[in-house]
């Protein structure tokens, strides 16, 4: 798979802080060194995307990257991986923690070795970190809700699969889709599904779902990454794989971006996604991990390239912008999941 000119540049990072002022830009601060990076999974479409963007963003960022390790889902090699890269020399670390409960001990770990974290996609529930490179996890919910809860003209049953609640990313997704439900549209039922995101969970409680509930008209999935093919085949299993302007549609939104969320839009497969920039996410988490190495520090406040910084008990969060895609702009070539080959 090519990569398409996500990024224009190798320009690190200048944030504008709230009160005004900017930190040091590229080339300033002391120091440097390796920075080691840990892979969340490679099962997900989502995840393999990012994975490829890493060495690309390394590049042009002049990142001294080490050889990466992937997790695999398993907080356990997740702690000796990090484990590993800091032996051989990392002196910042990039990973995702999927559990986000249960890093704790290593960050704490990190911090009294001074080795800075950055966070990618997810934000660890306790422990410092020197930045998380996120999006608003609780907006996509709200998006979600608010597409469908229009959609279903505020009646109707929504079934939400949700990822892993062990995840901050679950829980504001889920927390988030659940209260604009129930505040705004509360002639809705909706169904929640833990399926730890695991599409083989997602396939199994959807189809039980809609066999207790075939009037079910609408589904909302937390990862198209791993959720969309077994979403797909089960509504088609079920005949329901029909264009939206069939009264048989069932409406789905999907959170990634991914190329194939968006080729499923285009048929009248699914109706909406929310794009997850798995390019920035790469650019900025390697950002942020040279700059921790080169002795760098940022402040609360808008940045540059249109996201927010805000301030979390444990360290700092650069939200980064993850706009809803429908038919009405799936082809819009800025949009990463457009620029892969």
């Amino acid at each position: 798979m090519k990569l398409g000119p996500a990024v224009a540049g190798a320009a690190l990072i200048t944030i504008v802080a709230a009160c005004g002022s900017s930190t040091p830009t590229a080339g300033e601060g002391g120091g440097g060194g390796k920075v080691g990076i840990d892979h969340p999974r490679a099962d997900s479409d989502f995840w393999n995307s990012y994975i490829k963007y890493v060495p690309q963003m390394a590049g042009e960022l002049k990142v001294d990257l080490m050889p990466p390790t992937n997790s695999q889902n398993d907080v356990t090699k997740l702690v000796n991986n990090v484990q590993a890269l800091i032996g051989q020399g990392a002196k910042a670390i990039v990973m995702a923690p999927q559990d986000t409960g249960a890093i704790a001990t290593t960050l704490q770990t990190l911090e009294n070795k001074k080795v800075p974290v950055v966070s990618v996609d997810t934000r660890p529930d306790k422990g410092k970190v020197y930045m998380v490179v996120r999006a608003d996890n609780r907006a996509y919910g709200t998006k979600a809700c608010e597409f469908l809860g229009e959609k279903l003209g505020g009646k109707g049953k929504v079934v939400q699969l949700m990822g892993a609640l062990s995840s901050i990313n679950g829980r504001d997704r889920a927390e988030a889709f659940r209260e604009c439900m129930k505040s705004r549209f509360p002639g809705i039922t909706v169904f929640e599904e833990p399926t730890e995101w695991e599409g083989s969970k997602a396939a199994s409680m959807l189809q039980t779902r809609l066999e207790q509930h075939p009037d079910i008209k609408g589904v909302y999935m937390h990862a198209g990454g791993v959720h969309l093919a077994p979403t797909l085949q089960v509504l088609k299993q079920k005949n329901l794989l029909v264009p939206p302007d069939d009264p048989k549609h069932v409406f789905v939104v999907s959170n990634d971006g991914i190329p194939q969320e968006f080729e499923a839009i285009r048929k009248g497969e699914i109706d909406a996604t929310v794009s997850q920039p798995a390019d920035l996410y790469a650019k900025y988490a390697l950002s942020y991990a040279k700059a921790a190495v080169e002795g760098r520090s940022f402040k609360p406040g808008p940045t540059d390239h249109d996201s927010t910084i805000i301030q979390l008990p444990n360290g700092l969060e650069d939200q980064l912008p993850a706009p809803l895609v429908t038919k009405e702009n799936v082809d819009d070539k800025n949009l990463w999941g457009n620029q892969v080959k």
